[in-house]
């Protein structure tokens, strides 16, 4: 068993390398919650250590596919020579990280999927599935290996108010990504959990108008889940990352509606189904050119 998950201790070395050397930063991330979370977390962290966050993008998951996109290489291209981290994806993004390789940038992958037969050719990859990593634990979310990351990094420099201020992100993404409660995701998720009844983050005030916090966070999970539009996943980013209050009220009663309006689509695929299909049978395919795809996580 080894004491740490394999390349922890050098990934955090790097990012604070590049912090301190103002090298530019620049994130892909996945665009579910523990995504969007993960990317908070690292965007907060460099900029608390005075880092050059430079810029993050979200792949659109009808038009890019999932994973690493060349239209994000594209954007991030004026930022070369640049530091690229991947979150919530790139284990399996072979290709794009050989391309972003051969553009010039340097790639950290923090992954937490399962791990294919081969490995992308990243400078370091932190995915405690990785078959060499002898860490016990292996079921963080994408978030709860960024915390450990940020960890690293700012060592005692972690108050409690921040500390408690990224404990509250890696509960909702633990949650929401439906990781098993047990061990170090149990330490973490009810230490969030207990962050949220406090949090000054706008984002989770905004959302205590609504929902009664920590104990109804499926049901604002759900609504805050996986978002196909590059515009729903922005506004679920600033939803969490706006001073304001009142803008995060306004962000996320909008959240509701579009929420409602995607049940009420699920509702009206259902009712179709049932009217033209044999329930008896024992798998049912259901697909048509209306067919609304982010109705499916």
């Amino acid at each position: 068993m080894s004491k740490e998950i394999k390349n922890l201790t050098e990934v955090a070395q790097r990012i604070k390398k590049a912090i301190e050397n103002k090298e530019n930063i620049v994130v892909c991330a996945d665009c579910d919650l523990d995504g969007i979370c993960s990317l908070i977390l690292l965007k907060e962290g460099v900029l608390s250590l005075g880092g050059n966050f430079s810029d993050f993008y979200f792949p659109d998951r009808e038009k890019e596919g999932y994973g690493l996109s060349l239209k994000a290489l594209e954007k991030f291209k004026k930022y070369l020579p640049a530091l690229l981290i991947t979150l919530d994806f790139g284990i399996s993004s072979f290709e794009e990280i050989k391309k972003a390789k051969e553009m010039g940038f340097e790639v950290i992958v923090i992954d937490h999927h399962e791990v294919l037969d081969k490995l992308p050719e990243a400078d370091l990859i932190l995915n405690p599935k990785q078959k060499d990593d002898k860490y016990y634990f292996k079921h963080f979310s994408s978030a709860g290996l960024v915390f450990k990351v940020l960890e690293k990094m700012l060592e005692n420099k972690m108050g409690e108010a921040l500390r408690k201020s990224f404990l509250e992100l890696v509960a909702l993404a633990t949650l929401a990504d439906m990781m098993p409660q047990e061990k170090e995701n149990k330490i973490l998720t009810d230490e969030g959990l207990l962050a949220m009844k406090e949090s000054w983050r706008p984002g989770f005030l905004a959302i205590k108008e609504f929902f009664n916090l920590p104990y109804e966070i499926s049901k604002v999970s759900s609504i805050l889940g996986v978002r196909y539009s590059q515009n729903e996943v922005k506004e679920v980013f600033k939803l969490f990352t706006t001073p304001s209050q009142e803008e995060a009220k306004r962000i996320f009663q909008k959240l509701i509606k579009k929420h409602e309006e995607r049940k009420e689509k699920l509702r009206e695929i259902i009712k179709k189904t049932e009217e033209n299909f044999n329930l008896a049978e024992e798998i049912i395919f259901v697909g048509g050119e209306d067919f609304d795809y982010s109705l499916v996580p």
